[in-house]
């Protein structure tokens, strides 16, 4: 579609072709089984993580007695590895980045790429998109960037004497929006019922999103000049924040050598489509998690609501999304059942962005990430039914 001045909507698809121990199961750092390779996979399951689950089973439960998907955690394993291989490739050194985006996908949820220029954040949100082959959008959030630019707007044909409705760059499995702080708030709002509900409502009509559906957004947290800070409510909808930092010298340097002569961006290719990510997020979500580990959760974001240096705490859609992103990286690790540790992996990302701390805690120099490694350090970790 067509917008306006330098806020011009390109729609394209994609080519074709902190945690300290705490229960008994151990799992790589990164978040994959050790013993998975990206190729030579198929077919078949970590032996080590079936043996892990199975240490672990009557601790935290039994699994549903649903109807297992049709999809298995080894297939599972191959896909993540082959698009996180991908991935790596245009942002050299930072495995523990790509998670968080692999956990964020598996997740059905959205993720918001905040740190300084020139760090790879776009970069990171192009290469996870265009590993997988499905409609994908980029969106250039500017000043004169308008809602209709984002979700569509309804133009009258003559030829129907009727006004028909030309869909915007939100229609899409994937939609990344570049410095998304720069738009006005009123535009910002455009992505509020689509990142929640799935759906937009145009002129009094609801259109259905796409599944999978994913918004990746990158913001610079230190120009300031010309931008809009996400109001709590827009920064609610993000499943998980992220930094990308920069990379160490090993890795500046390899980045030097492999991507001084050519874009790697412009040589990547899909490895998975939108149907298979969909089957893998409906996986994610019939892992079991126990009434246990429920409660943790739960206990967890109630204890940001009690700090005396935090004016606004996590919210009940904070507890949701940090068990579903538990759930994608329970079975990142290859066990059909969340453990604590899987919300200590995850509690940063999902967590910090979310609380607003008092002008006292801003004084005294305590970060959002300091507020929450507290609090997994203060709440009880539950230990099942044996006693350990």
């Amino acid at each position: 579609m067509t917008s306006r001045g330098q806020s011009t909507a390109v729609s394209t698809p994609a080519p074709t072709g902190d945690g300290r121990s705490v229960t008994e199961v151990h799992y790589p750092s990164d978040g994959y089984p050790a013993d998975h390779s990206v190729a030579g996979s198929h077919g078949t399951h970590s032996a080590h993580s079936a043996h892990s689950a199975h240490e672990a089973h009557d601790s935290y439960g039994t699994q549903d007695d649903r109807a297992v998907p049709t999809i298995g955690l080894d297939q599972l394993h191959d896909t993540v590895r082959r698009i996180a291989a991908n991935v790596e490739r245009v942002l050299v050194g930072k495995p523990e980045v790509v998670r968080v985006a692999l956990v964020t996908l598996l997740a059905e949820g959205h993720l918001l790429v905040e740190d300084v220029p020139g760090v790879g954040k776009t970069s990171l949100a192009k290469a996870l998109a265009r590993s997988i082959d499905c409609p994908v959008s980029r969106l250039q959030f500017t000043p004169d960037l308008l809602p209709s630019d984002v979700t569509g707007v309804s133009i009258y044909n003559r030829q129907q004497s009727d006004f028909e409705f030309r869909p915007g760059p939100v229609f899409a499995n994937i939609v990344v929006g570049d410095e998304i702080n720069r738009a006005s708030p009123k535009t910002q709002s455009a992505l509020l019922e689509c990142m929640e509900e799935r759906q937009v409502t145009v002129d009094g009509t609801t259109y259905e999103l796409g599944r999978p559906f994913m918004v990746i957004a990158t913001q610079n947290p230190v120009e300031m000049e010309g931008t809009y800070a996400l109001p709590e409510a827009q920064r609610d909808r993000f499943t998980a924040r992220l930094s990308i930092g920069y990379p160490d010298a090993a890795a500046e340097l390899a980045m030097v050598d492999e991507h001084a002569g050519a874009n790697p961006l412009s040589e990547l290719r899909p490895v998975s489509d939108g149907a298979t990510v969909q089957r893998l997020i409906d996986r994610v979500r019939g892992l079991h998690v126990a009434p246990e580990v429920k409660q943790y959760a739960v206990e967890l974001t109630a204890a940001t609501r009690q700090l005396p240096e935090v004016r606004l705490g996590a919210s009940p859609r904070a507890t949701l999304q940090l068990v579903r992103a538990a759930r994608a990286q329970a079975a990142l690790s290859g066990r059909e059942f969340v453990v604590p540790d899987d919300l200590h992996a995850v509690a940063i990302p999902v967590l910090a962005h979310r609380l607003v701390l008092t002008t006292e805690a801003h004084a005294a120099r305590r970060s959002a990430t300091d507020v929450v490694r507290a609090i997994l350090a203060r709440v009880p970790v539950p230990h099942g039914n044996r006693t350990r």
